[in-house]
């Protein structure tokens, strides 16, 4: 029987050998005993655990999830002005924790993991939501009706820019893409 209070420290450590994995690999082709084995526990525990591989993968997409809604929150506590509130939701989605090459890899595979299984699309429309609400909350007062509309381009732009970032060969560049989608933001405001 497990010491009380291991259960937690093996979760977290599975979750952490998953995203590793997806980010040696590239891709979803990993295999439950090579996250277990990261995790240094058997792949039986890491079963009993989550269940089935799509079932860790989800749960390392979650805490991807939490961790970048850590830094949202924690932007938007420091954010005075509607606008202000904005470039934090923007420099939260380029920080630099989004960009180590495991996360990275981990959302782009996220997306190929949501067009083939519900409970994957059911979480990316959950981020999706959110995102899109915490830009409309931020856009309301400064364009007010039009909020919608421009939450969902700026969401589509940052999700794309992200995309883009994390497929390309070179470095990713986090100030380009705030740059940018900031320069969308002001000149939508302005227009």
């Amino acid at each position: 029987m497990p010491k009380l209070g291991m259960e937690p420290i093996r979760r977290a450590a599975l979750i952490d050998a998953t995203i590793a994995e997806i980010g040696v690999a590239g891709s979803l082709g990993v295999t439950v005993g090579q996250i277990a084995r990261r995790a240094g526990v058997s792949s039986g525990l890491a079963h009993h655990y989550f269940g089935g591989k799509d079932d860790i993968l989800l749960a390392a997409m979650r805490h991807v999830m939490r961790e970048y809604a850590r830094e949202v929150r924690a932007g938007l506590a420091g954010a005075d002005t509607s606008m202000a509130r904005v470039e934090a939701i923007v420099n939260s989605s380029f920080a630099m924790s989004n960009f180590h090459p495991d996360t990275m890899a981990a959302w782009l595979n996220f997306y190929v993991l949501a067009l083939s299984s519900e409970p994957a699309r059911r979480l990316h429309r959950v981020y999706a939501a959110r995102l899109r609400s915490n830009l409309c909350h931020a856009l309301r007062p400064l364009v007010g009706k039009r909020a919608d509309a421009l939450a969902a381009r700026t969401a589509a732009l940052i999700d794309g820019l992200y995309l883009h970032q994390g497929l390309a060969r070179d470095r990713p560049d986090g100030a380009a893409a705030i740059c940018h989608v900031m320069n969308f933001v002001d000149s939508e405001i302005k227009g």
